[in-house]
């Protein structure tokens, strides 16, 4: 098999530090309001209500959901590890604003390679004489933040031999990045097993107690780095991820929390009222989360949903297209948001899709390291990523943190994708 090396850029780039410290603040406020959409069943079936319909995959895990809660919830630990990601928006008067661009609740890679980065880009910056700036870069090191959050959850499920196990896709590129986290696990002497769904399927199994078991072994976490699209299921797959959602294992995230990170709740939550009703109290916490929103419009049937659609077709150039995926390199822009929107504007389809304010960042020169790819100076955008944990035990929070950051950077000319997509190259903020 042939490996590549991570791609990444020769010089960190320079992050606002103000916005930087911004993104942090907040990052327990959004743990804290994905928790809470998790165990709010009439919130999820109100705001989904309409994506079901034509969104055959939403629906899926929708039914998963439903079926779990009425046989009742066997588990009573809940993980979750998120990443929020933001872009920094040059607007009308040209200072930068945080600007969040989605939040990613299953599967939020790269904390193990980002933990890495600093070092590359301290070296770097040494040797080009700049031993001052080198000293400057934060540490940054999510993979052992995320595997402390893996481990308390570990803890509390109360069994020493239980092991975790690591849920993978069937072809891995991107397999360096989970080892980092695993690494983490072993060596505070917790086991840890790679399977995929198709294993769960031939050799998973339930006790009557709702214990999960792989090949004989109790398994206390399933950490998911496989699910997140319509691509990693076929008949069996859905099987094995109900068999998963009905035991009593730590699942990171439950299907619940899966669904709190769809496009559609996304912008649900941006509609005035709404953040007051999931978090009541929290006043504050409302306050900053929404500082960090960009324009979010529904495309719901209806003459608000109608007004929106002409006025994207109108101006296209205006706003990005976002179907319910995760994984990115699926955003529609430009003149094929127009097409699209044009073909659907009269169709219930047109439901399965959210409508976002384009972010307009300031750009900056720096060159992208690709396996294969000619050297050259770019003009870059970037966009940060702050990895969020918590750990929650009936209704109790035993862990709310941030865990540490993500910055990616990609050329100007590639609208939409990330690391994993091939376009965004990893990153290091350099605070200004």
């Amino acid at each position: 098999q042939v490996v590549n090396y991570a791609p990444f850029t020769l010089l960190p780039s320079a992050v606002p530090s103000v916005l930087f410290e911004q993104a942090y603040a907040v990052q327990q406020d959004f743990n804290l309001l994905v928790d809470a959409i998790s165990q709010n069943k009439e919130f999820l079936e109100h705001t989904l209500a309409s994506t079901i319909k034509v969104d055959d995959f939403t629906a899926r895990l929708f039914r998963i959901h439903m079926q779990v809660l009425e046989e009742g919830l066997a588990q009573s630990v809940f993980l979750g590890i998120n990443r929020s990601d933001y872009m920094f928006d040059c607007g009308v008067d040209g200072a930068p604003a945080l600007k969040q661009i989605e939040i990613n609740t299953i599967a939020a890679s790269f904390g193990g390679l980002t933990s890495r980065t600093v070092a590359v880009h301290g070296r770097v910056l040494k040797v080009l004489g700049k031993s001052k700036e080198a000293s400057c870069l934060l540490p940054n090191n999510p993979s052992k933040g995320l595997a402390l959050g893996i481990t308390k959850a570990w803890e509390l499920y109360g069994s020493q031999s239980a092991v975790v196990m690591f849920l993978v896709e069937e072809v891995q590129r991107n397999i360096f990045d989970q080892r980092c986290i695993e690494n983490e696990l072993w060596n505070r002497n917790i086991r840890v097993i790679r399977k995929r769904f198709r294993d769960v399927f031939e050799k998973g199994s339930l006790d009557d107690a709702k214990r999960l078991y792989m090949d004989g072994q109790e398994v206390a976490v399933v950490y998911y780095r496989e699910g997140y699209v319509p691509g990693n299921y076929n008949q069996q797959n859905w099987e094995a991820r109900l068999l998963l959602e009905r035991s009593r294992a730590v699942k990171c995230p439950d299907i619940a929390t899966q669904l709190a990170g769809t496009k559609k709740v996304q912008q649900e939550l941006s509609r005035p009222g709404t953040l007051e009703t999931l978090l009541p109290g929290h006043t504050e916490a409302v306050a900053r989360i929404r500082a960090t929103f960009a324009g979010l419009y529904s495309l719901d049937m209806g003459e608000e949903g109608d007004k929106i659609a002409a006025k994207a077709i109108a101006d296209p150039e205006r706003f990005v297209l976002k179907p319910q995926r995760e994984g990115g390199g699926n955003n529609l822009y430009g003149e094929e948001l127009k097409q699209v929107l044009e073909k659907i504007r009269d169709s219930p389809e047109r439901t399965s899709y959210i409508l976002m304010d384009k972010i307009k960042p300031q750009p900056a020169m720096n060159y992208l390291l690709r396996a294969h790819s000619p050297l050259q100076v770019s003009e870059c955008i970037s966009e940060l990523g702050i990895f969020g944990v918590y750990v929650r035990q009936g209704k109790e929070m035993v862990m709310n943190k941030a865990a540490g950051h993500l910055l990616r950077t990609k050329a100007i000319e590639h609208a939409d994708g990330g690391v994993a997509a091939g376009v965004a190259v990893l990153d290091t903020p350099y605070l200004v």
